[in-house]
């Protein structure tokens, strides 16, 4: 199964970011990790930084490198923005939409939720965290899955919303209304620098 099983806050100081969601070691320690973190040297290829910024995204999103590979030779082939693309892909997966919709606390949560079999699209029970969704499809808890504390508690204090989504909290459902626009999603990342890197 396709996840990073290694220390996270390892590669949230290494980025400088909260790439698992909030990090209390980046606050302590806003360097990087190892016995060098402080004194790495500072100065980084263009190569380096269209690399990091790669990783970051592969570990942000939960994906293995050959899954990341498909996925951008599937946005490459699309019409438009070969990144904005990458980026609709991405967020168009169905475990990132779970962690969207506020049913999981992190994109590691829903994978686990989805895996294990929690989560119905379209009145079917899908149990693949890679799916990708397609606009109009609904997405549901079943219903023994409602119960679940990390559901239960997660949708409770869950207030973010999002254009491209419909959630309703009630019933542990939702729909995935259309591919997002880039502007609208949160994430801190330069496609720009990870077309660059595989146009090399």
């Amino acid at each position: 199964m396709a996840r990073y099983k290694g220390p996270k806050q390892k590669i949230a100081r290494r980025f400088r970011e909260p790439i698992f969601g909030f990090s209390k070691a980046l606050e302590r320690k806003s360097y990087g990790p190892g016995q060098h973190g402080k004194n790495r040297r500072s100065k980084v290829s263009e190569y380096g930084v269209q690399l990091a910024e790669k990783q970051k995204c592969r570990y942000m999103y939960g994906l293995l490198e050959k899954q990341f590979r498909i996925l951008f030779t599937r946005a490459s082939r699309m019409t438009g923005s070969t990144g904005h693309n990458m980026m609709k892909l991405l967020e168009a997966r169905l475990d990132n939409t779970l962690y969207r919709m506020g049913y999981a606390p992190t994109r590691r949560g829903a994978r686990q939720l989805v895996s294990h079999k929690h989560v119905k699209v379209n009145g079917q029970v899908v149990n693949i965290p890679s799916y990708s969704l397609r606009p109009g499809d609904e997405i549901e808890i079943r219903e023994r899955s409602k119960s679940l504390e990390m559901v239960t508690q997660t949708a409770s204090t869950h207030n973010n919303r999002f254009a491209w989504l419909e959630v309703d909290k009630n019933s542990y459902t939702g729909k995935f209304l259309s591919y997002p626009e880039r502007e609208d999603i949160p994430e801190n990342i330069q496609e720009r620098l990870i077309v660059e890197l595989y146009s090399r």
